[in-house]
């Protein structure tokens, strides 16, 4: 069983930046693929970034060109880099992994508890 911790989310103002962490109790080098999800209150959780295996990333339209995600894999670490934050990032934020035979798995199967992340205008 993996678990996926989280730390990172707080409160700022619109434009301001956080970084969020998410540790790994296994090795993330072994991971097929790892991602952030969000979800606001009222609505569906979404997808907001992912980071496969050989590294190449894709993200949520929403968050291109403010959030980077990133890997380090010495630290069993993912990241999540935000920077000029809108309210409307407002979300529970929660890591997500995909462990196993990477050839059959098509989604996450591990899952953090969630970092709250504030955005006041």
């Amino acid at each position: 069983q993996v678990q996926l911790v989280e730390s990172g989310g707080g409160s700022v103002q619109a434009g301001g930046s956080l970084r969020l962490s998410c540790v790994a109790s296994e090795n993330t080098y072994s991971a097929c693929f790892m991602g952030w999800f969000r979800e606001a209150a009222g609505e569906e959780r979404e997808g907001v970034a992912r980071i496969d295996s050989d590294g190449s990333t894709r993200y949520d339209d929403s968050v291109k060109g403010r959030f980077t995600i990133s890997k380090d894999n010495a630290k069993n670490t993912l990241y999540l880099q935000m920077n000029n934050l809108k309210p409307e990032d407002t979300a529970m934020y929660s890591c997500a992994a995909a462990f196993g035979n990477c050839r059959r798995l098509l989604n996450y199967n591990y899952w953090g508890q969630g970092t709250q992340v504030t955005v006041s205008s």
